[in-house]
């Protein structure tokens, strides 16, 4: 099959599929003498493994890892969980840090009267140093913090 019918059959795009040959991350495509690449049902499974990988937030090396050991007959699956419990603790301190910045501006969208005045503790605080807490910054008009 081409790349167009591997990447109906995988669900990951041509642009992609060239991406992941050109890195290594498959092999590359046999071609046909017109230069055509050629696709078989293996590199697409390869591909939908890729595809459930991406989809599970894995990094390409990630990913090149665990296609290393699933293609390893005789790998631990210790060595897959190493990877997995690795990657769900990324996404876990990924998660605390997206909950804290949620606190953040709910916490300035709470501040801010929302009204016709120019008063913004959310432009102050985007606007203040990162160093300064928010408690200490003074309040000050945007143009004036900038120049």
């Amino acid at each position: 099959m081409n790349i167009g019918e591997a990447s109906r059959a995988s669900g990951v795009s041509a642009k992609m599929i060239r991406y992941y040959e050109s890195i290594g991350l498959i092999a590359s495509a046999q071609r046909t003498a017109s230069g055509y690449r050629v696709y078989g049902h293996e590199d697409v499974y390869v591909l939908k493994f890729i595809s459930r990988a991406r989809d599970l937030g894995f990094s390409v090396a990630e990913m090149a890892e665990l296609l290393a050991l699933w293609r390893d007959q005789s790998r631990a699956s210790a060595d897959v969980k190493t990877i997995a419990l690795r990657h769900v603790a990324e996404l876990e301190e990924k998660a605390r840090a997206l909950q804290a910045m949620s606190r953040t501006l709910k916490h300035l969208a709470d501040h801010c009267s929302g009204d016709h005045r120019p008063h913004c503790p959310i432009l102050e605080d985007l606007a203040a140093p990162r160093n300064v807490p928010a408690r200490s910054r003074r309040r000050q008009p945007l143009l004036a913090a900038i120049g």
